[in-house]
């Protein structure tokens, strides 16, 4: 089980390093865990859009025991994503009506009821490292 967790860690990285930064979201942090997301696909687009949130602790291990939920707005419902395994990916399509203008809001919430709400500007997706 550990095996597969870091083969798949160690292909996200391999993926990631070898794009051109579009369709990945700064990572922040919350307390020890660091929180990345990636659009599929990889340039955002006006309709359904599919969010990847990976959580990692501060040694780079899978966070597994989060509720995550999503929205573009605050006047929309939160969806809450769906875990991928124990791999610290949790997944969720959400409607996108302006990739230039919206934040994606991800709701992380532990079992002691500890909570926060990280912002994401959808547009960084759309420059890449270079900004453009």
């Amino acid at each position: 089980m550990k095996a597969r967790v870091v083969l798949w860690l160690l292909a996200a990285a391999l993926l990631t390093a070898c794009g051109d930064g579009r369709g990945t979201l700064p990572a922040q942090q919350w307390g020890e865990n660091v929180v990345q997301v990636e659009v599929r696909p990889s340039v955002p687009r006006v309709g359904m859009n599919e969010f990847l949130v990976v959580v990692s602790d501060a040694r780079r291990r899978p966070v597994y025991d989060l509720i995550v939920s999503l929205r573009t707005g605050d006047d929309q419902k939160w969806r809450q994503a769906i875990q991928d395994g124990r791999t610290g990916v949790y997944r969720r399509a959400v409607r996108v009506d302006d990739p230039r203008t919206q934040v994606l809001q991800v709701k992380l919430q532990r079992r002691n009821g500890e909570e926060t709400v990280l912002r994401f500007p959808i547009a960084a997706a759309l420059e890449g490292p270079s900004g453009g």
